[in-house]
């Protein structure tokens, strides 16, 4: 005498290993082919079947009979095929927004670079007293008294240095538009 499905999944929702073995070798060849017919693809099967497989003992406390066992069974496999659907779309599209950040900040980087090499080809153009002025101001945080003491020079030389260093760079910078 065969002991139905329902009976079957009762006792296995009370923790009969038995039960649900008998359950599983009734069903897991059946459940595969939905799962595969689901999927289209024999890998994406044997893993959504390992799934439900793994996750059955704890649904199984939900069957309540009123339906047969395959049609809950189906039940579960669908649900389980929407998961792993939902679960590999918030994947790509995790994936997808790490690649747009990684193209930004790598965007970025380049831009910062070019920014780079502009400002120091730049520095290079100017006069030496230009360029130690403006690096003590720009580069060193110091105030232009700060700095007139480092130089030994008036307050109003570095201020004239700074305004003559910002029109050069202008210069620079209109030079290479043309």
């Amino acid at each position: 005498m065969t002991t139905d499905d329902d009976t079957l999944a009762e006792a296995a929702a009370c923790g009969d290993r038995d039960a649900f073995a008998a359950l599983l070798s009734r069903h897991y060849d059946r459940l595969f082919a939905f799962a595969f017919r689901l999927t289209g693809v024999r890998a994406e099967a044997e893993d959504l079947t390992q799934d439900i497989c793994l996750a059955l003992p704890k649904k199984l406390a939900s069957f309540r009979g009123e339906a047969r066992f395959t049609t809950w069974l189906y039940r579960v496999a669908v649900n389980a095929a929407h998961d792993r659907r939902r679960r590999a779309a918030t994947h790509a599209k995790a994936a997808d927004g790490w690649g747009d950040w990684e193209v930004s900040r790598r965007a970025a980087d380049a831009a910062t670079r070019e920014a780079v090499n502009w400002l120091e080809q730049a520095m290079a153009a100017l006069t030496p007293d230009l360029r130690e002025t403006a690096v003590l101001v720009l580069g060193g945080e110091l105030t232009q008294a700060e700095v007139a003491g480092v130089l030994g020079i008036s307050e109003g030389t570095v201020a004239w240095r700074m305004s003559e260093v910002k029109k050069r760079l202008r210069a620079i910078a209109k030079e290479e538009v043309r």
